[in-house]
């Protein structure tokens, strides 16, 4: 019980009140319309004094709850005697505002200013046990209703957040795919490049050929998700790379072990999330293995499907393991790609020598 109090005293103001609204304007401006309408009407200049004093603390309410609280239920219970002007109901916007906006302390400071009005205004005989029944209930009710609508704004703000640390999440892992694979295409070819530019040089003029395309795909590429994260709106206008561009993997490098690629299986109706992670995952494969996999000649990609799965294997026939990389994008990140979808990813020493990746994903493309 203590923890609980404890956690409650110390619960930070709700972030975002807004400061003044258009429609807090037009609020008062019915208040004030509205008190002088009745004061005049009943000869309650009293009320209409004290309803025209406290009007405009409903202009600060969100962002000053506790003050305005304090200064209308101090002001009621010392203006003597209590009127009962109908238009003074405004004032039940106070403490919904308090416990909507204010910190924990502040609402359980302004609750008690609250109920020691309502209890003082009876005992001294200015409002009767019905009446303070009725500020009891009136104050439950402005209580639930703040609560209610301060969950549901906090609950809301939680899975805006947790959409996008997932899409930072995405975006990192196709930034880190897309990077990884052009880069050390391009390192490698500069690599093979200066090895023989002084024997035959113009083998050295095609690998600096074959740097300036991959350059040109990466910057492509790039540019695709520059465009996505400053108009999200459009990003679905240039489709994310699939099953069909698999076999732009095959036969892209002059030197290092030779990429092949097989389609196999009904895949012309496979769901484009799932293409997009198989392209993915054998993009990142291919790479690991030219990256790491000393000695290979051969990197073979096949891609099967049936009617509840997509399968990508992934072998070289190099000598060493893979390591995960030092990014921490590498076999992580696509274990992590082919989970969202519901799926596996594997990797490991194949039988004798070179590395296998495997990966299995449901058709369908939905996590069980």
């Amino acid at each position: 019980m203590r923890e609980l109090l404890r956690s409650v005293w110390r619960e930070p103001r709700f972030p975002g009140a807004p400061v003044r609204l258009r429609r807090d304007w037009v609020l008062l401006g019915v208040i004030v319309v509205a008190t002088l309408v009745e004061g005049i009407l009943t000869r309650a200049y009293s009320g209409l004094a004290l309803g025209l004093l406290l009007a405009p603390t409903v202009l600060w309410r969100r962002t000053h709850p506790l003050p305005v609280v304090a200064i209308a239920f101090v002001t009621c219970f010392v203006w003597l005697p209590q009127p009962e002007n109908a238009s003074l109901a405004y004032l039940l916007l106070l403490p919904y505002a308090l416990f909507r906006w204010g910190s924990g302390r502040e609402s359980v400071i302004g609750a008690g200013l609250i109920l020691a009005k309502i209890v003082a205004s009876a005992v001294i005989g200015e409002i009767t046990a019905a009446d303070m029944l009725l500020g009891f209930v009136a104050m439950t009710a402005a209580f639930a209703l703040a609560t209610t609508f301060r969950y549901r704004a906090r609950l809301l703000d939680r899975r805006l957040t947790e959409a996008k640390l997932r899409e930072r999440e995405r975006l990192a892992r196709d930034l880190h795919d897309t990077v990884a694979h052009h880069v050390s295409a391009m390192a490698i070819r500069a690599q093979a490049g200066l090895a023989v530019a002084q024997r035959r040089p113009e083998a050295a003029v095609d690998a600096l050929r074959l740097i300036e395309t991959e350059a040109k795909s990466a910057l492509a590429e790039m540019r695709t998700m520059v465009r996505a994260l400053r108009h999200a709106q459009d990003a679905g206008l240039e489709p994310s790379p699939g099953l069909t561009e698999l076999p732009r993997l095959a036969g892209r490098s002059s030197s290092g072990p030779v990429v092949e690629v097989e389609l196999a299986g009904d895949l012309d109706d496979v769901p484009a999330t799932v293409g997009t992670a198989i392209y993915r995952l054998a993009q990142e494969s291919v790479t690991n293995a030219r990256r790491h996999a000393r000695q290979a000649t051969r990197i073979d990609v096949r891609v099967t499907a049936d009617d509840g799965f997509v399968r990508l294997r992934v072998s070289d026939d190099g000598v060493g393991g893979h390591p995960a990389g030092s990014s921490g994008f590498g076999l992580v990140g696509m274990s992590e790609r082919a989970g969202l979808l519901g799926g596996t990813c594997e990797a490991g020493p194949a039988p004798g020598r070179g590395w296998t990746v495997t990966a299995a994903l449901p058709r369908t493309g939905a996590a069980a």
